[in-house]
């Protein structure tokens, strides 16, 4: 019987770029008040969230994606056609086929394997570890994650359980081998139990017939989940990563809701020490690409350096979760 050869792995993987994209259009709570029924005062207290920024009319998911990824691999130095694997986290591509991954491949002058992943808000996560895994087995040279979500295409404006929380906007990272672990092991299940509790629907009165599907969400089944079931979670990814919380550098969670983040740091009882995301603030949940954001928003405000260890976790849609340590890259 003949034996199949492996591909010779190498020992470690870690983040080598990041990049991200924002649109310009930033949205404040008092614009979305003309149309919710809602004031500043009641979205910055039960959310936090004071802006959120949305695409332009002419600026697709793939325009936002390519900006994030180019910027990524500028940081990494490497060209699109060293990219071997190509990992887009979306749930807000209204295409299914063909999917994101293979065309923003092609725009970057890369044929690497493509596809897109949809884990919700945890997507990215996801797809950080499925990355680390591809290029630690040999499988993949360099891979790209994308996080990249136009949320506001998919929102009823008058819904007071979303229309103020989603934002717009994309994040990459260019994983790829480093002499020392970057990534540690993921920390990931799901809880389909609870699948009513984030969806999207066709069916709502208040948008046209031909307008996507918007996302309805019981925020309060949201929030008695979040911050207890991700604190051991979290636990779990750095105690597979060999390190304790004292460890950290950084806390980068999935920037849902700040009193959740809040909640969720409490919960885990992290040191004043550890410098926290709160990116949710200026930019609002963007879901798949919130980690990546957040990221580049600590590092960029000085809160969070390079070669920091950083805890990030992710939740959403599904019910879907995945978390991980990282090293922080250097910003490009």
């Amino acid at each position: 019987m003949a034996t199949i050869g492996l591909t010779k792995g190498i020992p470690a993987a870690g983040i080598l770029g990041l990049g991200v994209h924002r649109p310009e259009r930033l949205v404040d709570n008092e614009e979305i008040c003309r149309v919710l029924d809602s004031s500043d005062e009641w979205i910055q207290t039960r959310s936090g969230i004071r802006t959120r920024r949305y695409a332009g009319p002419d600026e697709s998911l793939l325009d936002m994606a390519e900006a994030a990824a180019r910027a990524a691999l500028e940081s990494a130095g490497i060209s699109g056609e060293q990219v071997g694997t190509v990992i887009v986290a979306t749930s807000t591509y209204t295409q299914h086929t063909p999917p994101a991954a293979p065309q923003i491949a092609h725009r970057l002058g890369s044929t690497a394997g493509s596809f897109d992943l949809v884990a919700g808000c945890a997507g990215f996560c996801h797809g950080l570890a499925v990355a680390s895994d591809l290029v630690r087995s040999g499988s993949t040279s360099y891979a790209l994650v994308i996080g990249v979500e136009k949320l506001s295409t998919f929102l009823d404006p008058t819904d007071r359980s979303t229309a103020f929380i989603f934002g717009d906007g994309a994040g990459a990272v260019v994983v790829g081998p480093t002499d020392e672990p970057g990534i540690g092991p993921v920390a990931w299940g799901s809880d389909g139990g609870q699948s009513e509790v984030i969806i999207q629907t066709p069916r709502c009165e208040h948008v046209d017939a031909d307008h996507p599907p918007v996302v309805q969400m019981q925020g309060q089944a949201v929030f008695r989940w979040a911050p207890f079931a991700m604190a051991d979670v979290a636990r779990e990814a750095v105690k597979s990563a060999g390190l304790s919380l004292d460890d950290l550098d950084a806390f980068i969670p999935h920037q849902a809701n700040l009193r959740i983040t809040q909640l969720l740091v409490k919960n885990l009882g992290l040191s004043d020490e550890v410098a926290v995301a709160t990116d949710v603030v200026d930019s609002g949940n963007t879901s798949a690409a919130s980690v990546p954001l957040a990221m580049e928003r600590m590092l960029r405000d000085g809160t969070a350096k390079a070669g920091d260890t950083a805890l990030l976790i992710a939740f959403g849609a599904g019910l879907s979760f995945a978390g991980q340590v990282v090293r922080v890259p250097a910003l490009g």
